[in-house]
């Protein structure tokens, strides 16, 4: 994103682990799966997933994060942790069967989204799933903050956030069908008060290839 301005290094490196708790909306995974998980921070999804016994690498624009969450790779031989910008990855075309996309896409800017949907499509193998959350606009902290594009509100740290209808979420990547999306609400005790909590999950799917003409005849001559 900003390689001598990184709002979020700073977060982490002042900070430490920012993120904690249970997660919500993890995958079914096999051990044969390589998942790759875009923004993976101090690693609070990143360890779950690890659990799973899938292979799992996590990429993560700042270094600080990524020292984080790869601390906890000790626990599998299975998690690698690479420092590298969602909108450029350093791997090949379809390296992965899942992809995590949680929280990352909103703290891009439109056109940073559309290149990051553009790389998660490359990399997804034919037949991939990759798993979407972000928050909704009906979350209680829609809104504040200055706000640096539609939607999208930046707070005194320099960290900014897009807030998403279920209908962006649907076209966020293009490429890829979308075979379910919905809201998530919870409550937000603070100081007696309840605020309204709320983001969209998303699941989406890369078409299978098709064998073209020349393989399909080979297959039938086969059988």
């Amino acid at each position: 994103m900003f390689a001598n301005d990184n709002p979020w290094e700073n977060e982490y490196s002042r900070k430490g682990r920012v993120w904690g708790g249970s997660v919500h909306f993890l995958p079914p995974l096999s051990t044969s799966d390589k998942v790759l998980e875009l923004g993976c921070g101090n690693g609070k999804t990143f360890e779950a997933l690890l659990g799973t016994g899938a292979k799992i690498s996590g990429v993560d624009f700042s270094l600080s994060a990524a020292r984080l969450c790869r601390s906890l790779t000790a626990k599998s031989p299975k998690g690698e942790v690479i420092v590298a910008d969602a909108r450029h990855l350093p791997f090949a075309d379809a390296s992965f069967d899942v992809m995590i996309a949680f929280h990352i896409m909103g703290h891009l800017p439109a056109e940073g989204r559309r290149c990051c949907a553009c790389e998660a499509s490359r990399i997804l193998r034919p037949g991939g799933t990759l798993y979407f959350s972000g928050f909704s606009t009906e979350d209680f902290r829609a809104g504040k903050g200055y706000e640096t594009e539609p939607c999208t509100f930046r707070k005194k740290n320099g960290i900014s956030t897009h807030y998403f209808t279920e209908e962006e979420a649907m076209t966020l990547f293009g490429d890829l069908s979308c075979c379910s999306c919905g809201t998530r609400r919870w409550p937000l005790a603070v100081r007696g008060q309840q605020y309204p909590r709320a983001e969209i999950t998303a699941i989406f799917k890369k078409s299978p290839q098709i064998p073209d003409k020349t393989s399909r005849s080979r297959q039938i001559i086969k059988q």
